[in-house]
């Protein structure tokens, strides 16, 4: 049975920038490995696991699941006497960062500060800004002959931040945007091994989703699913955000409607976590849902897609924020819709020749 706390701070602890994944990559493949039947990664760093269906011949239909391992994150840029100069790779706040320790990758792993000029000396309209980029940098307490020895312009830098376990299920800590989704993956896969499924399931942690949901496009081409869920964290309910974009925290997964969704497969969705007396909710996405739902949705001749958000607070902070039911109630979702699936599904969302209906 997979520990969901366990898993979830090993998973957000590690260092893992977009397009740097492998000490996640090597997390999720262990705790993968128990529970799917072959496991592969490709040119981008995707980690594809296989969990096989009984339905019989090949090629048999399938479903492709899609979760994120990658966070966001900074890079030395250059140095400046004993300072470290940076760039973001990704979403990152810069109103958040001031203040935050951070580790260093370079040579070996330093410890930092990320610093600016104290209050005292900035003029009144500084003060009322946030800091801009060009007056952060890095404190490491090296010297500059040492500095330069042991870090170098390209160098990766992540905030170094410990998962806190808060009251009531929900813990804190970095890059729960998407780990929390890692995770529900590794509960589905375990669920379904109790359960019979027809399908043959592709449970896919990507790479890159905050640069541009590349991890998502090359897997979900090269896997040419039937069917395909993203995996993804939504704005969980917190003081100064618009009751429109919010969803309730301890709630179940958010399950979007719009553009990025195939009606069909949302209303199958719905109905069975009715029946199953899951706690879903509903999430308006209007356009592009801004997930590796809409990479999956046009891969190829086009995929029936679904997304799922897990509640979170704080969203491209280090103090991300989720409730620990949210992320199982999900995978068991996952699973018991992938055990619904059988040649009716087929035929009523893909239509008589495989095509989407």
């Amino acid at each position: 049975m997979i520990d969901v706390l366990k898993l979830l701070r090993e998973l957000s602890e590690a260092p893992g920038v977009s397009g740097y994944e492998s000490p996640v990559c090597a997390i999720a493949q262990a705790a993968l490995s128990p529970v799917a039947d072959t496991l592969s990664t490709d040119a981008l760093g995707n980690l594809i696991a296989i969990k096989r269906g009984t339905q019989a011949g090949e090629p048999r239909r399938s479903i492709m699941l899609a979760a994120h391992m990658d966070e966001i994150g900074l890079i030395v840029s250059a140095q400046e006497g004993s300072f470290l100069r940076f760039a973001t790779v990704g979403g990152v706040d810069l109103r958040t960062v001031v203040g935050q320790e951070v580790t260093v990758h370079g040579c070996r792993d330093l410890p930092g500060i990320i610093a600016s000029r104290p209050p005292h000396v900035l003029t009144p309209e500084e003060r009322a800004q946030p800091v801009p980029l060009d007056k952060l940098y890095i404190d490491t307490g090296l010297s500059e002959q040492a500095l330069q020895q042991a870090v170098q312009v390209g160098d990766l830098v992540t905030m170094r931040r410990r998962v806190t376990e808060l009251a009531g299920g929900y813990v804190s800590g970095k890059a729960m945007d998407d780990r929390a989704g890692v995770v529900s993956l590794a509960v589905c896969l375990d669920t379904l091994k109790t359960m019979t499924h027809f399908w043959d399931v592709y449970a896919v942690i990507t790479t890159q989703e905050e640069v541009g949901l590349k991890g998502a496009g090359v897997s979900a081409y090269r896997v040419a699913p039937d069917l395909g869920v993203a995996v993804d964290v939504g704005f969980g309910r917190q003081p100064g955000l618009p009751e429109t974009r919010v969803i309730d925290m301890d709630g179940g997964p958010a399950v979007a409607m719009g553009p990025n969704i195939h009606p069909a497969f949302r209303a199958r969705l719905m109905d069975l976590a009715h029946r199953l007396e899951f706690k879903v909710q509903s999430e308006v996405m209007a356009g592009a849902s801004g997930t590796y739902g809409w990479a999956i949705q046009v891969a190829r001749e086009g995929v029936p897609t679904l997304v799922l958000s897990i509640p979170l607070r704080y969203m491209h902070t280090s103090v991300e924020t989720v409730c620990l039911r949210d992320i199982e109630r999900t995978g068991r979702l996952l699973a018991h819709l992938i055990a619904d699936l059988d040649e009716h599904a087929a035929a009523e969302l893909l239509g008589a020749e495989g095509a989407p209906a």
